[in-house]
């Protein structure tokens, strides 16, 4: 796990905001884009995509949207630390959700010859940061990839999957556009993220009001992330969690860089408005539960990254059932003592 304070100097990134690249719509064909989408989710819908658009739109417009970079930069950071560790360059990659460009700034064109970078909000994608990659910048739902199968050497995606309607969907369509051998590395927020504010405004409402309403969105647990990649296709899965802890002067600034992150509910069946002396008594749960000693409380942000393959005949196969030339029973005697009846023999 990881501590840092609100805003600390470590991940206030104040990069450069200017824009450069070409730019495409999703709708058009250009370089192995396909017009329309290419699929259809379910029915299945637990978030208002609308709404997420407009968070990140309006996120992006502000002034001061570099002071909340700082969880997407930090894990932007770890993503980018999984692709150096594989060891071979990837002519085109694709981010998606990518946004500010918070994975790929921290590559090199020696890693990563050109990318295409995607977001569903077009002042998001305005705001990224330069980088040595040639990057073209699509507009585009992660739920509706615009691009033909086989098109990509290496597709990562940061804190973004996890406001999509049908996460099994999303994450066919990314093995569907990896190449053969190819490689997708993801971060997105975990069941156990955000707890201590869960709890806090659930017991607060519970008290004031006589009931609550989920004011957090449902996470994706890490016991299915596994099961949700072998389903999409991928094989040679690599799943690990990494706690971030954030501390804050109190609740009332968790709530505002959540907005700011533009991580704020987006669930259909969100409650819009909090009674201000149901915050206030959640304000006082939440110091009386998690408070630090200096007065902070912390957030914990649960991250699940994920490293799937798309099958190919050169990759290791696992060997065929039976075929074992020793016996687990063998391993117990490893450490056994030999006896010297044994040993004459």
């Amino acid at each position: 796990m990881m501590n840092i304070s609100r805003r600390s100097p470590l991940f206030l990134l104040l990069l450069s905001s200017s824009s450069s690249g070409s730019w495409i719509r999703s709708s058009g064909s250009c370089c192995g884009l396909q017009s329309g989408s290419r699929r259809l989710i379910s029915g299945m819908k637990v978030f208002d995509r609308r709404m997420k658009r407009r968070q990140r739109s309006w996120s992006a417009r502000q002034e001061d949207t570099e002071l909340y970079d700082y969880l997407r930069d930090e894990v932007g950071s770890r993503l980018a630390d999984r692709v150096h560790d594989i060891a071979r360059t990837f002519p085109l990659a694709l981010d998606v959700g990518g946004g500010k460009n918070h994975i790929t700034q921290h590559l090199s064109n020696d890693v990563v010859e050109r990318l295409f970078l995607t977001d569903v909000s077009e002042e998001t994608l305005k705001r990224r940061r330069r980088g040595e990659i040639a990057t073209h910048c699509v507009v585009a739902d992660e739920e509706f990839l615009p691009f033909k199968e086989n098109t990509f050497d290496l597709v990562v995606s940061s804190l973004s999957l996890h406001w999509t309607n049908d996460l099994p969907a999303a994450l066919t369509q990314i093995q569907q556009v990896l190449k053969p051998d190819g490689v997708f590395i993801g971060a997105m927020v975990g069941g156990d993220s955000l707890y201590e504010l869960r709890c806090s405004l659930q017991l607060a409402e519970t008290e004031r009001e006589g009931g609550f309403s989920p004011h957090v969105s449902p996470y994706t647990a890490v016991t299915d992330l596994g099961n949700l990649l072998s389903h999409a296709g991928f094989n040679m899965l690599t799943v690990d969690v990494d706690d971030v802890q954030v501390h804050y002067p109190g609740i009332f600034e968790v709530m505002t860089d959540l907005q700011g992150m533009a991580e704020s509910n987006c669930a259909w069946n969100r409650r819009a408005l909090l009674h201000r002396d149901t915050l206030l008594a959640a304000a006082a749960v939440y110091k009386e539960m998690y408070g630090n000693d200096d007065g902070s409380v912390p957030v914990t942000f649960q991250i699940l990254y994920m490293i799937g393959w798309k099958p190919h005949e050169s990759q290791a196969k696992p060997a065929k059932r039976g075929s074992a030339s020793t016996s687990f029973a063998d391993l117990s005697k490893i450490n056994k003592p030999i006896r010297k009846d044994d040993a004459d023999l």
